[in-house]
């Protein structure tokens, strides 16, 4: 497979330091999966080209790949990974090319920060047709928002056989024009490549998150079709999409209307949990669906998460996702009171916490829940090992039970039960509300629970829950109803709010209770939570 750089710019050779490579030599790095050459066919003043021809050792890719098939019995060895650009040639940019990659040239920095005349062209490029667009199509719409000039080239199946209509090849000649500085169009390549590659030859981890953001940083977020970028770049997994997206909704300074769903999904998955798992709920989970199968306890909604919608990445009304939604209702909410200190209760692996770490006005940040496993999750995810000292002391996590009392709780300006409180037996409310609002007594309290009457928007069955985890879900009166009672009993005082799109029959997705501490009401003898907790199987009111 063959990709090749010209530059037309003064003193065009100058292309050399910026890829490093010098134009008298022809260089080869030596991969896992073959050979990577690069040379230059033209190299003048006015004109220089850098050729990068990498050749495919095929054996050496089954070896790599071991038992998987390309889906059928010989696809291992009859297929166009040799000759068609893919996730192969991106792996060989960033080993020849790395570097330049990032922006970096020593002998001519300034020529580095500018943008160049530049042509590069891929001459056998994957264009397999995506739902409703033709594949040339879907190729123009990944180029052509970063400044591209695209011209291609298609050739039929069957070109030069006489009685033979095949219909066209699969893959374009793709000639890309532009000014552009030479490390952002590399980085597009990094990153496109592999979206139009329908078979990544390596394993899509959590480490690929870090680095599509890394080269998608200044021009992916407001990209058009991040949604489907991102979500093949990372094969589809739910888990490192909704972590992705989450990342780049933030880098997003667009109004939220024009905001696409960026392949989150609407049903508001949490960013740590991977929809496709089929793992059981942790057992030791106290109401967190940790490594719960189909969807995240964030409130998620396990029949969306497959099907149709969840594949567009949009929600119903086509905004932001549910989840950011959800957030930036929370940090709302905690701004209003005036909240510094900040225990979020629940906290699974860290979704909330992390939005809070970017906001300075939170000085100090607990982060609680029952099960180990899902802290360490968390402790990853917010990179805890990585920062100072002052960050580590500002951010904690601590295992703990919210159905048994915990000094550490206590003293808190506001708690968070976000998307918490329908994982829990009904018979086990009373000990949450006793230990949060009872002994803990936090200056504010903010739940968040699914909305049951808006499930009929999602198309679900009445008596369905969005998660297999849910012991209940409550309608906007059940909420209210206990909410009440709890600010009534332990002498708080709670407002109610719409989080997500509100219809006009069924409410919105997400309720919100935000719940205040009347100082000048005396909290009752702990120990009585009393109430009338609704059953939580009740039809809606």
């Amino acid at each position: 497979m063959l990709l090749t750089i010209t530059s037309t710019a003064p003193d065009a050779s100058d292309l050399g330091y910026l890829l490093h490579k010098h134009p008298d030599r022809v260089q080869s790095v030596e991969l896992p999966v073959g050979r990577a050459t690069v040379f230059y066919p033209e190299a003048d003043a006015d004109r220089c080209t850098a050729a990068l021809l990498l050749e495919v050792a095929p054996i050496d890719l089954v070896r790599g790949r071991g038992k998987r098939s390309e889906g059928f019995a010989l696809g291992q060895y009859v297929n166009d990974r040799p000759y068609a650009a893919s996730s192969l040639l991106a792996v060989a940019l960033g080993k020849v090319f790395g570097t330049a990659l990032k922006g970096r040239c020593d002998a001519r920095p300034e020529l580095a920060a500018s943008p160049l005349p530049l042509q590069i062209r891929v001459p056998a490029l994957p264009a397999k047709r995506h739902e409703w667009r033709d594949g040339a199509e879907l190729v123009r719409d990944l180029f052509e928002p970063l400044g591209w000039t695209v011209t291609l080239r298609r050739s039929d199946l069957a070109e030069g056989l006489a009685g033979f209509d095949w219909g066209p090849a699969p893959y374009v000649d793709l000639t890309l024009q532009g000014q552009v500085r030479l490390a952002d169009a590399l980085t597009q390549l990094y990153v496109l490549l592999p979206v139009l590659d329908g078979s990544k030859h390596y394993w899509v981890g959590p480490q690929e998150v870090d680095k599509l953001l890394r080269a998608g940083e200044g021009w992916l977020a407001a990209h058009p079709e991040r949604a489907l970028i991102t979500r093949r770049y990372l094969a589809a997994q739910r888990s490192l999409v909704d972590d992705a997206t989450s990342r780049l909704v933030e880098l997003d300074d667009r109004p939220a209307g024009e905001l696409e769903a960026l392949g989150q999904l609407w049903c508001g998955c949490d960013a740590d949990d991977d929809c496709s798992g089929d793992v059981g709920v942790d057992a030791l989970s106290d109401g967190n669906a940790v490594g719960a199968p189909d969807c995240a306890p964030d409130g998620a909604d396990a029949r969306t998460c497959t099907g149709d919608a969840a594949d567009e990445g949009t929600e119903p009304s086509g905004h932001r996702p549910l989840k950011v939604l959800r957030r930036k209702a929370v940090v709302a909410a905690l701004r209003e009171v005036g909240a510094a200190r900040v225990v979020d209760l629940g906290c699974g692996e860290g979704y909330y916490l992390q939005g809070l770490l970017a906001d300075s006005a939170f000085t100090e940040l607990l982060g609680v829940d029952v099960s180990a496993h899902t802290l360490s999750k968390a402790a990853k995810r917010l990179r805890l090992d990585r920062r100072s000292e002052r960050e580590q002391h500002r951010l904690q996590l601590r295992q703990s039970s919210l159905t048994y009392r915990d000094d550490a709780l206590t003293g808190y300006d506001a708690a968070l039960l976000v998307e918490v409180v329908e994982h829990l037996e009904p018979d086990r409310l009373p000990s949450l509300e006793v230990n949060v609002f009872g002994h803990a007594r936090p200056r504010a309290v903010v739940v968040t629970t699914p909305n049951v009457e808006y499930n009929a928007v999602y198309g679900m069955p009445p008596g369905e829950f969005r998660h297999r985890d849910h012991r209940f879900e409550w309608s906007r009166a059940q909420f209210e109803r206990w909410a009440r009672g709890v600010a009534e009993r332990h002498g708080y005082t709670v407002g109610f709010r719409p989080v997500g799109e509100v219809d006009g029959q069924l409410g919105s997705p997400t309720q919100l209770g935000l719940f205040v501490r009347a100082e000048d009401r005396p909290p009752p003898e702990a120990g009585q939570p009393g109430g009338d907790c609704p059953a939580p199987r009740d039809s809606p009111a």
